[in-house]
């Protein structure tokens, strides 16, 4: 048997029957309350189902009014549990382990949305002639970093008492913690700015209290950027020094990635001009960083052949991140796992405005997605133009609905 089907325990105690780890995805698929219900229960069913050890969610907000987009799902002090008991059993009941990512977008909140727009620093995101999708951040102050500190270790009890197996906490792709970790975003002249130590306090001291909070046998791990994929940002000597860092705090893994909203990376494009691999597009990055740590890699990042994830492996990386290709095909490991094969050739959208690019690629997977959710099969045959257009009317119905519940909480907080 091959070693990507092998069972691995994580130093948590955590035992993944197998290597396949389903990556995070965005999905917007909660309801009007934030929360899980049909829509994501088949969803995840059909992950659970289709072979993955471990199963990695689109990310869950801390703070119901800094969200990366309409749709999300948050995980805050007074959600009502019981319908992510239910989603952790779904995927329990069917053999997977599960995991929950969780999240702040910082200044990566569309202007649309209304809400909670914050970072390190007051730097406006670049998007070219798109920046005016995005609101202006505001500079944090040291209560709203301790304020999200304890978000973030209130959303980690709260999934431990709904049944998880663990939490990852998200510091790549150009989020809250990756804005801290990147000397572009973060200009701070305080303990939280300046060397890569003082820039990596936040991600560290957020860690530190998950893990007194919620106690040994619970996985804590990292989602972190390989690089920033743009000059003069947070790169592969950063990071091995925060992986140096997260070895000596009780961490499960570290999922290297790369990128964000300005360079989308994680889609296989950087604004450096480095080229990334076609498949597997952080390996080399994660292979450096492997190297001098004894701490267990997952790297993501375009994978969809069995000979790529054999590669992954034998590369001396412990897990093996998947995304896309499991929205195409939910079941594609346990077809592996049984010989028949099928590697899953992903559509691609090749237009020369980069940021509409990206839009348009997010949303043919969202598609699949949506499909999955109403236990329909998934489609390759979308027209990119068009499922553009969809989830643009989609997303602009769902933040109607959002903005309706971010003006209701300011009117309540004020009266």
């Amino acid at each position: 048997m091959s070693d990507v089907f092998r069972p691995i325990t994580l130093p948590s105690g955590l035992t993944i029957k197998n290597r396949f780890v389903k990556a995070a995805m965005e999905e917007n698929l909660a309801n009007a309350q934030q929360q899980p219900d049909s829509a994501l229960f088949n969803l995840y069913e059909a992950w659970a189902k289709g072979g993955v050890g471990l199963i990695l969610t689109g990310n869950v907000m801390v703070d119901e009014y800094a969200m990366t987009g309409p749709g999300g799902v948050a995980l805050i002090e007074q959600s009502e549990l019981t319908p992510f008991r239910r989603l952790a059993e779904t995927v329990h009941y069917n053999g997977g382990k599960i995991v929950m990512q969780i999240n702040h977008p910082g200044r990566q909140v569309f202007k649309s949305m209304g809400g909670k727009v914050l970072s390190p620093s007051n730097v406006a995101l670049n998007m070219g002639k798109h920046s005016g999708l995005f609101a202006q951040p505001t500079t944090m102050t040291d209560a709203q970093i301790s304020d999200v500190i304890k978000r973030f270790t209130t959303t980690a009890q709260r999934a431990q008492q709904a049944g998880f197996d663990g939490v990852q906490i998200h510091a790549a792709h150009g989020y809250l913690l990756s804005q801290f970790l990147s000397p572009l975003t973060n200009k701070r002249d305080d303990k939280w700015g300046g060397s890569i130590e003082n820039r990596a306090r936040l991600l560290c001291d957020i860690v530190g209290e998950i893990n007194r909070a919620c106690g040994q046998g619970f996985s804590v791990s990292v989602k972190l950027n390989s690089a920033d994929f743009q000059r003069g940002g947070f790169d592969i000597d950063d990071a091995q020094v925060v992986v140096s860092q997260l070895s000596e705090l009780a961490v499960d893994f570290v999922e290297l990635s790369g990128g964000s909203y300005e360079a989308p990376a994680m889609q296989g494009r950087s604004a450096d001009d480095r080229t990334l691999a076609r498949e597997a597009y952080f390996l080399t990055f994660a292979q450096a960083i492997a190297a001098n740590t004894s701490l267990p890699i997952m790297t993501t990042g375009g994978i969809s052949r069995l000979v790529t994830a054999k590669q992954v492996i034998d590369g001396g990386i412990d897990l093996v991140g998947m995304a896309s290709a499991l929205a195409y095909q939910p079941d594609l490991v346990a077809k592996w796992q049984r010989g028949e094969a099928p590697d899953c050739a992903l559509p691609t959208v090749q237009w020369k405005d980069k940021a509409l690019t990206g839009l348009a690629t997010m949303a043919l997977i969202k598609r699949q997605l949506r499909r999955l959710s109403q236990q329909k099969s998934p489609s390759k045959n979308d027209s990119p133009l068009w499922t553009l257009i969809i989830d643009r009317w989609r997303t602009a119905r769902l933040t109607k609905r959002y903005r309706r519940n971010v003006i209701k909480h300011s009117q309540h907080s004020a009266s």
